[in-house]
């Protein structure tokens, strides 16, 4: 048996060992790449990032049985947001795979912390490929797939070979018209070898959406450079810099050959995704909702492969009058990676029942297009059930009546008490009725205190108010295919939004997508080939522009620099 000091002291060093650093608040490490797959003889880069600094420093020794490391870095980053500090630490390894095939990066330990395993995909080089080794400085480009489905996304990949020492190079952006096109991430890096000679990569990527279907060609992209002089003046000092020279280099055109969504897609909005997630959220239990009080219910859809534009808006189906909604502004988001383009849409939806009851949201459909498997899929949210109750946490309107149970009366007159037990009863339901009137008054004194919260619809300026009238027209007359509405509420749209007087000039204020459907509007009203006119590209275009609006990126409009020294 133990003493009271020894059990003391077990509880003592139990509870020290707890706030350890290798035990409860182990760092938790990811791994990822620069770039996956990559081909055998490219260097590319392991990430490693930790949520907060490990238990020691990392041991890459079982990393060398696949790769060789070619050098490495560490860096970290500390910040306080709402009152809490986070912080990652992250090494950067550059390695090269010594075999080719799906390698995985083991698991490695940093003290008594260690990183979860990770696989990439090594391709064998191609070792015929067709590139005249004399050329010191080339550019190739790819599109995959090059026979996409109309609005499905196109990779399309930008490599600048060079084994000469660059100042500075400038690169023009790839032109497709009907299309559009978003840059994803930063440029990489790597070394490769061609036909035994080494060289020295910077990769770009874009993401595609063709807008229409047929033969559709990406022009050659030019580069720019001013590359180091081999020889060299003979002055001394200030004049002894390194001279360079001008050149320029283009890149083959690529065609693609864009198909229309096929006849088999049921799916009333064409959706072309890699993959697509949709779910919903309560803020409360659902089944135990209070009249007069709000439940917010969210819904999400996150796509891959897709632009904010082409998602649908989820929370259209009819519901109860009972049930009052407030739907907040829909939350449009996008996330640029190197495999593509992530759009996220999120609708939240504040709830109240008036009445108490048991009410049914109808089911939400998605229909969509998976472009990996070519084949059409449907998400969906399952019909929901919501039980509403009254305050008192009862539902009296929708519970069947009980029979009150019989009272066996005494045979003997003189035991039964029917003079007394009529009052108790009525003086029960008086209280009753008080009750439940004290609970409507307080639900009628909730709703008018609450009552404030739409204010802000009220206080709109009339500039804004004549914003959304002007939307709401363009959206029904994109609906009903009606050019002429169109073009008035796009111009009362553009006077309002830009000041812009015309059609021309609502367009050259409007992203690309948008931009085209404009012109395309005037074409379809003042060209000389007018034909019938169809509104839902239009309206999908305006709605991604006001997304874009929304989404703060960063674009300075200028030629981004792919290599300065």
């Amino acid at each position: 048996m133990m003493n009271m000091n020894t059990i003391k002291k077990l509880v003592f060093l139990l509870l020290l060992s707890s706030f350890m650093p290798g035990n409860v608040f182990a760092a938790q490490i990811g791994v990822s790449f620069d770039r996956n797959p990559v081909s055998l003889g490219e260097s590319f880069q392991i990430i490693f990032t930790a949520n907060d600094t490990p238990d020691s420093d990392p041991d890459f020794s079982p990393l060398e049985q696949d790769f060789d490391i070619l050098g490495q870095s560490q860096s970290s980053n500390s910040s306080w947001i709402n009152g809490r500090s986070s912080k990652t630490v992250q090494w950067t390894l550059n390695v090269m795979a010594k075999h080719p095939g799906n390698l995985v990066v083991p698991a490695v330990k940093f003290g008594d912390d260690e990183s979860q395993p990770s696989s990439i995909l090594v391709t064998q080089a191609a070792a015929n490929k067709a590139v005249n080794t004399d050329d010191d400085l080339f550019l190739e480009v790819e599109a995959n797939p090059q026979s996409p489905y109309v609005q499905s996304q196109v990779l399309y990949t930008v490599r600048l070979y060079r084994r000469i020492d660059i100042a500075q190079a400038a690169l023009n952006e790839p032109e497709l018209s009907d299309a559009v096109i978003e840059k994803l991430g930063d440029d990489s890096n790597y070394n490769t070898q061609i036909n035994g000679v080494n060289y020295l990569v910077t990769e770009r990527k874009y993401a595609i959406f063709p807008q229409k279907s047929g033969a559709l060609t990406i022009k050659p992209l030019m580069l720019t450079a001013e590359v180091m002089a081999s020889n060299r003046p003979n002055f001394n000092g200030f004049f002894n810099s390194q001279m360079t020279k001008t050149r320029k280099i283009s890149s083959k055109s690529v065609t693609l050959e864009v198909k229309p969504a096929p006849a088999t897609f049921t799916g009333q909005h064409w959706l072309s995704s890699e993959q697509l997630v949709l779910k919903e959220e309560w803020s409360g239990d659902n089944q135990q909702m209070k009249v007069g009080e709000p439940l917010t219910r969210t819904l999400t859809l996150l796509a891959k492969g897709t632009t904010v534009g082409q998602l649908p808006e989820l929370n259209i189906g009819k519901i109860d009058a009972q049930l009052k909604t407030y739907p907040d502004q829909p939350v449009l988001r996008e996330q640029k990676k190197p495999e593509g383009l992530i759009a996220f849409r999120e609708e939240k939806i504040a709830i109240i029942p008036s009445k108490a009851g048991f009410y049914k949201l109808p089911a939400i459909e998605i229909t969509w297009f998976n472009s990996q498997s070519q084949k059409m899929e449907i998400a969906k949210i399952p019909e929901t059930t919501i039980t509403a109750l009254e305050a008192a946490g009862t539902l009296p309107d929708m519970a069947a009546p009980v029979a009150p149970m019989p009272v066996e009366q005494p045979q003997k007159a003189e035991q039964s008490t029917p003079i007394i037990t009529q009052p108790q009863q009525q003086n029960t339901w008086f209280w009753v009725a008080l009750f439940l009137g004290a609970g409507w008054l307080a639900t009628l004194t909730y709703l008018l205190i609450k009552r404030p919260v739409k204010k802000p619809v009220e206080e709109k300026s009339a500039t804004e108010i004549r914003l959304e009238d002007s939307i709401k027209s363009l959206k029904k007359a994109c609906a009903d295919n009606n050019a002429i509405v169109a073009k008035d509420a796009l111009l009362a749209w553009g006077r309002q939004k830009y000041g812009a007087a015309s059609l021309g000039a609502v367009a050259e204020l409007s992203d690309a997508r948008l931009r085209d459907e404009i012109l395309h509007l005037n074409q379809i009203l003042y060209g000389k080939a007018a034909g019938q006119w169809q509104g839902k590209k239009l309206f999908q275009a305006f709605v991604e522009n006001k997304a874009r609006e929304k989404i703060a990126v960063t674009d300075d409009g200028k030629l981004e620099p792919l290599y300065r020294l």
